[in-house]
């Protein structure tokens, strides 16, 4: 397995607490744009969670599910896409990327952070799901900081 894909540590304490943040402020900045651009709630609400289709990647495999929820849930994709968007004119496809950042936004002020193949419950912000636990990662408690 590739190291990019290894569970070597997550985000805690503070700065999982600041990533989260950037988060709900990621998707309320989304939404707020979205509306001001003229979309309409309903069709926020029909395409809100698209980018979880990518999880019908790890019908795949671990490392085939964890590349496809990755590429789906950074924001390079959709700052291509606004940046497209712009420069074409192209209305739809700014929407569609303010919903796009949205979402990201949304997932990531819950805790669902960029996957990791070793489990779907790994992310960059820490294991998600009821009863897990962080991997013991060395590095964490160095120096007496939590």
């Amino acid at each position: 397995m590739t190291a990019e894909f290894r569970n070597e540590g997550h985000a805690t304490g503070v700065v999982r607490r600041v990533l989260r943040l950037e988060g709900a402020a990621a998707l309320g900045i989304g939404i707020l744009l979205y509306r001001q651009s003229g979309g309409e709630w309903g069709w926020l609400a029909l395409t809100f969670f698209a980018p979880d289709l990518s999880l019908l990647g790890y019908l795949g495999g671990r490392r085939v599910g964890a590349i496809a929820y990755n590429a789906a849930h950074s924001y390079a994709g959709p700052a291509l896409l606004f940046l497209a968007a712009v420069l074409s004119g192209e209305n739809v496809a700014r929407l569609g990327a303010l919903i796009w950042v949205a979402h990201i936004g949304f997932d990531r002020m819950l805790g669902y952070g960029l996957k990791y193949a070793t489990a779907f419950t790994d992310t960059h912000l820490g294991p998600i799901g009821i009863g897990r636990k962080a991997p013991a990662v060395a590095s964490q408690n160095q120096g007496g900081h939590a």
